[in-house]
Order: structure tokens, then sequence, then C-alpha cells
């Protein structure tokens, strides 16, 4: 455990991941936060990043945590080499927060909850909308009611945002495990299992390529049973919007409140009685990773745990796998 007035030696694994800022920017403003190191094997963004954060480069991660003994890692990169960092990680003690799946399937990411577990490691998951302006109005304004139906509806753009940033292995099952359910499903999956009082299962699902024709989908609906309680969620890479731009809708059903969100700017809340207020906060998850930056690294420091971990990304990944069963995607057509 680090001093509380030490900042944590903090390095970067897998930096051309398209989601780099939302850790490096807040980690670089943060004081309790030193960034000495950062790897990829593209030497081209290697350089970019050192640069950017004033920070040694490497190719090789493995010799970047040999040489530079961080105190703590964010992990990134394609998520088919998660699961080997990880490994390495927790053999070496060494705190980490890495970028969900974890894994490319959930075999890779039951080995690991399972080692994690074993060895008292920390490893934090950014299931960073725990912590959203939402979920603490829902937790203040329904206190003690019982959630008893939700619906997520979160359609980002087109899947050419991966081709953009240089990610093309998203766009490969062989590499990223899945498309838009693994990557944005799993937030709102994560968040029925913490909503519903009964833990929720899979009761159906609808996957498909039909837009792009790639081995990985690119809209997916998942329909989950709590008890009574139900519960979809549909993703998608099928909305035709610049970067940043969603098409989103949630619902939330309490014993005596409706919550909804039409936007990504504002939560209404009516109660049984038709009364009606309008708060303004963000409804992606972007607007909460600074918080989650700075605060997973401090609970690292004092040896807390953090507010998600890898047995929670296991959990998720079992209702993941279960909505690819039910319904597999169709054959690729062909490269795109």
């Amino acid at each position: 455990m680090t001093s509380p007035h030490t900042a944590m030696r903090t390095a970067f694994i897998g930096v051309s991941h398209w989601h780099l800022p939302l850790y490096l920017e807040p980690a670089l403003a943060a004081p309790g936060i030193l960034v000495t190191a950062v790897s990829d094997p593209d030497p081209v963004v290697v350089q970019r990043v050192a640069a950017q954060a004033g920070a040694a480069g490497w190719q090789d991660w493995r010799e970047m945590i040999e040489r530079e003994r961080p105190d703590f890692v964010f992990v990134l990169g394609r998520h088919c080499d998660m699961a080997e960092v990880a490994r390495a990680l927790i053999d070496r003690g060494i705190p980490f927060a890495i970028e969900k799946p974890c894994g490319i399937d959930g075999r890779e990411v039951t080995d690991l909850a399972n080692r994690a577990r074993a060895a008292g490691a920390f490893a934090a998951v950014p299931f960073v909308l725990r912590d959203s302006r939402m979920m603490q109005t829902i937790r203040e304004v329904a206190a003690g009611e019982q959630v008893k139906y939700l619906s997520f509806k979160f359609v980002g753009g087109s899947v050419d945002r991966y081709r953009q940033a240089g990610c093309n292995w998203m766009l490969d099952r062989r590499t990223s495990g899945g498309g838009c359910l693994l990557n944005l499903g799993v937030h709102f999956l994560d968040l029925a299992r913490l909503l519903f009082t009964d833990p929720p299962v899979v009761a159906g699902a609808l996957i498909s390529n039909a837009v792009d024709g790639l081995n990985t989908e690119d809209h997916a609906a998942v329909l989950l049973r709590a008890g009574a309680g139900a519960c979809l969620i549909e993703t998608g890479y099928i909305y035709p919007a610049p970067h940043m731009r969603f098409d989103l809708h949630f619902s939330i059903r309490t014993e005596h409140h409706y919550f909804a969100a039409k936007d990504s700017e504002a939560l209404e809340v009516l109660t049984t009685a038709q009364a009606r207020s309008v708060h303004a906060m963000g409804m992606t998850n972007v607007p909460y990773y600074p918080h989650f930056v700075r605060d997973v690294v401090a609970r690292a420091a004092r040896g807390d745990r953090p507010v998600a971990d890898m047995s929670d990304m296991q959990a998720v990944m079992s209702l993941v796998e279960a909505a690819y069963a039910a319904s597999p995607i169709p054959e690729r057509k062909g490269d795109h």
C-alpha cells in the first residue's frame, strides 16, 4: 500500500486504444498520479503518447513492467491481448484497471476472476455508469423501491469509428471477441445486475450483422428476466452520426417512480402521481471516466477494493455469452 501523500507511479499498456484520452488526460491532471511509462506495439503511437505524457515509451509491455516497476497500471489494447497482460500483473502483485471486456471470451475472463480472487489482487473494471448521476438520482429518489422494468437503448455511430481510430481489430471477432453487445452492452448488463433484486438471466436475444456484414454484430437486442422484473438492452453501430452522437433512450420503472432519458443530457423523473421533474446530467459513460481514474488509483493506494472488479466482469460476460448462444450472428458475407 502506497502512502496517500505519495504520487502513484502509473503506466499505460495498449495506448493505441480509442479510449486512451478518457484515461490519460485525467491521469495527467491528477495530483496523486505520476504517469511514468506507456507501451504499445505501434512505435509511432508510443512516440506520440510518450511525448504527450512526458513519460518513457516502450513497445514491449513486459520489459516496461520489469524496468519501470509501476505502482499501478491501466490496461487497454486489443481484447485478445488483455488476458495475458492481466495474468502477468496479478502474478506480480501490481494493482491495475483493465478495459472491458478484459479478455476475448468467458473462459479467459473466468480464469482471470479466479486468479484475482485467489491472489487478492486489485483488478478494477471501469463500469463507470455505476457512479453516474443517473444511478445516484435513482438511489436517492427511489430509495428502498424495487425496480420492475428496465430498458436501455444505446446506439452509437458506425463501425467506421474504429477504422478512423486505427483500431481495425475491433471489426474481427478473432481479435475483439464481439461487437456492440460486448463493447457497449456490458455497461447496461452490469446496471441490470445492480438494479434488480433478483439476479438477471437471458430470456432471449437477437444479434445481427445486417448493416456491415462483419463477423462481429452491429446490432444486438437482449431480453433479461429477473424474478418478475424485465429488461431490454439494445445496442448498435447503425447510426450514421458524427462521433460521440448517440441514439439513446433509457427507461427505469420502480414501484413509485419512472425515470426516462431521451437524450444524452437530461433525466426525466415522474412519480406515480404524475409529478414531473427534469435533471440535467450526462447520460453516457464518457463524463464519468475522470472520476473513475482518480478514484481507482486512490483506492489502490489506500488498499481499498475497487467499485467493480473482475468478478463483476465475469458475471456480465456470462450474460453476454448466453445472448450470443441464443442468437448466433449470420456467417460473414465478406471482407469490408
